[in-house]
């Protein structure tokens, strides 16, 4: 096969960070080329980069042997590249024909000529074995739908390389099929499309080649076929697991059981998921990114309603249907994303230890000033929060320190469960040494934890219990001595 997309030494920067460090990826016309990496990988800026969305700092692009160097979407769009993104980024108030011509409809004179618009439609849609009312709506169509009439626009386009961008991860089984199996007709047809996607099941399904990212640098390309799942999770980490097996590092709990989790799922979005979290313990959530793990804390804390299954505790059901009958409920949750979800960074540290507790009681019952300032004395002093004082805006806080203080924030309502979904991401080695003690504390006082992290080793130091999830369902519970780095890998690459 020809090689229709060479992008060679690929480097971007935004001010100091060097977010893509010379990378060199090449696509074949004819070819399904996955794209993997976690989160942080550079796979989301090399796709701007080559679709005009970001101007590389060095490297060149050439496609079928012709160098370009794309400033915008639309100059891409001409060279022959083409992206369908995770959320469609069509019209729906427009039709399907319209948004399959839109910037480029057949004109006579000043008036469109909507009958060629609608021929030309059916023809790109037809290419996708798809038959609708392309004068109908896109709104009143299902995503599934919605997403084919965005790659009927690339054909329309006469796009040489299609980029997929999460395609399936609103769709159903059998749509995702259906995707494949125009996938597959495309790249018959000499196309060369480019498949990001977080699901290994889908990957080895559809994927000729594999390319994996990590850090912003190339790791390597191989043939799908001849690179073994366990191999690719471990080129995606960082982390070689040998025949010896891994950490085995295993934190011993024993409490009574605290609350059981029972067939919970979020239809579409994950599960069912069926565990125990003990008293005085941390349970494990561990994946790769996209697997359910931050769907799963929401479900459980009541931000997104499940739609099946049951929380038990004290043999009683635990109501999880909002965030305060939740935490009615005892549970608490730090989430991954401290900046949007978690701090007020305006507010001061005390203002923002006291958030949750203020909450719970509702405006007209305010918690005392002197009650305050005793809460964040407290909490500054027992996790060692650093800070000028408890009126310093917490903004202007490490990262580290914020994070304490967002667990201040619900060790003050003395929890039973203490979801936290990344805890020590983005925060240096001493912080990160901090607050994995705090949370050993915690066990010990009796607090029961739920320990999100996409650092494997973090999960098998601090876990006693530890739920693997696979594309976007529960693959296995581990316990105990079954803990080890070697382990959750293998269940995560497992067929």
């Amino acid at each position: 096969m020809s090689e229709l997309l060479h992008a060679e030494g690929i480097v971007k920067r935004f001010g100091s960070f060097t977010a893509l460090k010379g990378v060199t990826f090449r696509l074949r016309a004819g070819e399904i080329h996955a794209l993997m990496g976690e989160n942080g990988a550079g796979k989301s800026t090399l796709i701007k980069v080559l679709t005009g969305v970001h101007e590389a700092d060095g490297g060149t692009v050439t496609v079928a042997g012709r160098g370009i160097r794309a400033a915008s979407p639309r100059e891409a769009e001409a060279a022959g590249i083409s992206t369908v993104y995770q959320e469609v980024n069509l019209l729906p108030n427009l039709s399907v024909a319209e948004n399959i011509l839109m910037g480029r409809q057949p004109m006579r004179g000043p008036f469109i000529r909507h009958g060629e618009v609608r021929r030309r439609a059916r023809a790109a849609l037809a290419r996708l074995g798809l038959e609708v009312d392309v004068g109908a709506l896109l709104g009143t169509f299902p995503v599934a739908v919605q997403q084919m009439t965005a790659i009927a626009r690339a054909l329309d386009q006469e796009a040489r390389v299609l980029i997929l961008d999460e395609p399936t991860s609103s769709l159903d089984a059998r749509e995702s099929e259906e995707l494949f199996a125009v996938m597959r007709r495309l790249r018959d047809e000499g196309m060369g499309i480019v498949f990001v996607s977080h699901f290994l099941d889908q990957i080895y399904a559809v994927s000729d080649r594999i390319t994996v990212l990590r850090d912003g640098s190339l790791v390597g390309t191989w043939e799908a076929a001849g690179l073994p799942r366990l191999e690719l999770v471990s080129h995606m980490i960082g982390k070689e697991v040998t025949a010896g097996g891994g950490d085995g590092g295993v934190v011993s709990g024993g409490g009574a059981e605290a609350f059981r989790v029972e067939g919970l799922e979020r239809k579409g979005t994950v599960g069912p998921l069926t565990f125990s979290v003990m008293a005085g313990e941390a349970t494990g959530l561990a994946g790769l990114l996209g697997s359910g793990r931050t769907e799963t804390a929401r479900m459980l804390f009541g931000i997104d309603a499940a739609t099946g299954g049951r929380v038990v505790a004290g043999g009683e059901t635990v109501d999880l249907g909002s965030p305060r009958a939740a935490m009615a409920a005892g549970l608490a949750f730090c989430s991954e994303d401290r900046k949007v979800e978690g701090i007020i960074p305006s507010l001061s540290v005390r203002e923002n230890i006291v958030l949750a507790m203020q909450a719970s009681r509702g405006v007209l019952r305010r918690v005392p000033r002197a009650e305050q300032e005793a809460l964040a004395a407290k909490f500054i002093a027992a996790l060692n929060i650093r800070t000028r004082g408890p009126e310093t805006p917490i903004g202007t806080l490490s990262g580290g320190n914020q994070q304490k203080c967002l667990l201040a924030r619900w060790m003050a309502m003395q929890p039973r469960l203490l979801i936290l979904d990344e805890p020590t991401r983005g925060i240096d080695v001493g912080a990160k040494a901090e607050i994995e003690a705090l949370c050993g504390e915690l066990r010990r006082a009796g607090m029961s934890i739920l320990f999100i992290s996409a650092e494997l080793e973090e999960v098998v130091r601090n876990c006693s219990r530890v739920v693997v999830l696979r594309d976007r369902r529960q693959a296995a519970v581990l316990d105990g001595p079954a803990i080890s780095l070697r382990t959750i890998m293998e269940t995560v690459a497992a067929s």
